[in-house]
């Protein structure tokens, strides 16, 4: 057996402690918990180099993880995803870089949460799993519980492209669609969890999602040396990779592994659902739940964020922004990159190039300055152009001059 490093969790808006060796799920306030770590034992039981010499993908990170056991982990492949250049596309002078989060298992980022939530529901003796997905983090879901054992049961809005139900299907989930968007998705997986007794496994309504998402920040520090970059854009939904490498960064400092400032973050929402960008230009603290959300990036399609605090918090502490870009722009960035640097990018990734642009437009980035956009999954699992033209023996070539 590992030994852990966990002290406790802690509600993330009222301080309060609750016992982690037990399941949990929100605070007493309905709020997300926080687990927190021993951070001066592990400073002295592990450095960071020997963190870095590690296989493993985000399990290598295990002191800062919260598995008690590490016969627990659920390995399906997991890399350190790459950091892609954009090298045609960068300012004069600055760097801008794609984290590809499409490298992982099941093509995104969510197995980065899901993975280190299923094992820790393994861990804790969790029989029965429920999620709301837009797509890919049911996909997460399925592929992790299959590995672990565990039954999971996946609810996904009517318009959820086919390819992610059949791959949640496939991986041996139960999965429904359901008339309306993921907002109604939970409600179902709630009153379930009422009914039959299920795990929910929704965006914050328990601890260990979060733990995994953290992850990102924990790779970045290492992929730039121990030396942060200066901005972040990072699409915002239910917003856990961005809490998560928040508190990434903040444990990072404590431990004394990076140096340097931390890096702003910029919360990137479709302008057809930005309930964090409407709180964060208002100076508020919550968002108020957005009506008739719709956008072409479907992951970060969420009304309504559990988190909503915990996001604008990390923004405002970081120096940095929410910013909200429209449908067309999405596509515009998503075909600019993939002609000019070769990198296919899914609609919420092209939304963070698109945001980054914006950002650039008003001063709010150096032109200078290291910047890190997130690809969170593969764009091959969403419909892309029509591309009909054909070529036969015996057709003028004189038709190909111009493409």
């Amino acid at each position: 057996m590992s030994r852990s490093f966990v002290t406790h969790l802690e509600c993330g808006y009222s301080g309060e402690r609750y016992d982690a060796g037990i399941v949990q799920t929100v605070s007493a306030a309905g709020k997300p918990l926080l687990v927190r770590y021993d951070l001066g034992a592990i400073a002295r039981a592990v450095d960071r180099d020997a963190i870095s010499a590690r296989s493993g993908g985000f399990w290598r990170f295990r002191e800062l993880l919260p598995l008690a056991d590490r016969r627990h982990e659920l390995h399906l492949g997991e890399v350190t995803t790459p950091l892609v250049r954009l090298a045609r596309s960068e300012p004069r002078g600055g760097a801008l870089f794609v984290k590809d989060e499409s490298r992982l298992p099941t093509g995104s980022f969510k197995a980065r949460g899901v993975g280190i939530a299923v094992a820790k529901a393994k861990e804790l003796g969790i029989g029965h799993i429920a999620m709301p997905t837009n797509g890919n983090a049911g996909a997460a879901l399925a592929a992790y519980a299959a590995r672990a054992g565990i039954r999971a049961t996946v609810f996904c809005p009517a318009d959820t492209p086919d390819v992610n139900v059949r791959e949640i299907a496939a991986q041996g989930a139960a999965v429904y669609r359901v008339p309306g968007l993921i907002d109604e998705c939970g409600r179902i997986v709630g009153e379930g969890k009422k009914a039959l007794g299920w795990f929910d496994l929704s965006t914050l309504k328990e601890p260990y999602r979060i733990e995994g998402k953290k992850t990102m920040g924990l790779e970045l520090a290492e992929q730039f040396d121990w030396r942060l970059p200066e901005a972040i854009f990072y699409p915002t939904g239910g917003g856990t990779g961005l809490i998560g490498m928040w508190k990434a960064f903040a444990e990072l400092a404590a431990l004394g592994w990076a140096t340097g400032p931390l890096p702003r973050l910029f919360a990137i929402q479709a302008s057809g659902c930005a309930p964090i960008v409407r709180a964060f230009e208002r100076g508020e603290r919550h968002a108020e739940a957005w009506r008739d959300a719709q956008t072409i990036a479907a992951g970060i399609r969420v009304p309504a964020a559990l988190g909503d605090f915990l996001i604008l918090d990390a923004v405002r502490e970081s120096a940095g922004a929410a910013l909200a870009v429209d449908d067309a722009a999405i596509v515009a960035a998503q075909q600019r990159v993939a002609h000019d640097e070769g990198l296919l990018l899914c609609p919420e990734g092209a939304a963070t190039f698109a945001g980054w642009q914006l950002a650039r437009k008003r001063g709010l980035v150096a032109a200078d300055a290291r910047v890190v956009l997130f690809n969170c999954a593969t764009a091959l699992k969403y419909p892309l152009p029509e591309a009909a033209a054909t070529f036969a023996r015996g057709d003028s070539f004189e038709r190909l001059r111009s493409r």
